[in-house]
């Protein structure tokens, strides 16, 4: 990212060595929302498929319905799927929140710089527009290093489209997501005392 954005990102621990590194070198490829651009223009989203799988996001303020997006990228699908159902999600952070653009979870660690046991993931970039309610995968600047971290965006954000893995929407409960704590933008939305997920996990398919 240049100088005055903000992007989600995910990264896996392998090298402490450049951990300083890349907390701040990675924010090239969070989500962001450019300098002095605000979320006017106007998107639609593709109708979400009837049998889309339901993951259901516990908050302790209450639950987030999200139907996953297969038919956009199933192996982040998967992924995430996995995941939910290992318990691997219940507790983390919603570490990084930006009021009026997204909100990223997903990092073990908490500060943006962790990830899963698995392999980064292959991306899955597609046509779909990133509108208020969308999930996305963080990453870093590489385009295919989305792990476990996402983002969920609140106000439509053009500027992502094509450029990272949208592979949800959120059907119901984004009012829950407007209120979750926010960070200040001089820290790039890193959140001092962050709310949680109790739990994510997706239903089987009927």
């Amino acid at each position: 990212m240049a100088d005055h954005t903000a992007k989600p990102t995910n990264r896996k621990v392998g090298f402490l060595a450049f951990a300083f590194v890349a907390v701040f070198g990675a924010m090239v490829a969070w989500p962001y929302l450019p300098f002095g651009q605000t979320q006017a223009m106007a998107q639609t989203a593709s109708e979400v498929p009837s049998d889309a799988p339901i993951a259901t996001l516990t908050l302790e303020s209450g639950i987030v319905t999200i139907a996953l997006r297969p038919d956009l990228a199933p192996a982040h699908v998967e992924r995430i799927t996995a995941l939910a159902n290992s318990g691997f999600y219940d507790g983390l952070k919603f570490h990084r929140v930006i009021d009026g653009f997204m909100a990223q979870t997903g990092d073990p660690l908490g500060n943006g710089s962790g990830g899963s046991d698995e392999d980064d993931l292959v991306a899955e970039f597609s046509n779909e527009n990133f509108v208020r309610g969308t999930l996305g995968m963080a990453r870093t600047n590489n385009p295919n290093s989305a792990n476990s971290q996402f983002f969920i965006v609140t106000a439509d954000s053009p500027h992502l489209n094509g450029q990272y893995t949208l592979f949800g929407n959120v059907i119901e409960g984004m009012d829950l997501i407007d209120g979750l704590e926010k960070g200040p933008a001089s820290a790039n939305g890193a959140v001092q005392n962050p709310d949680i997920m109790v739990s994510l996990r997706v239903a089987e398919p009927q």
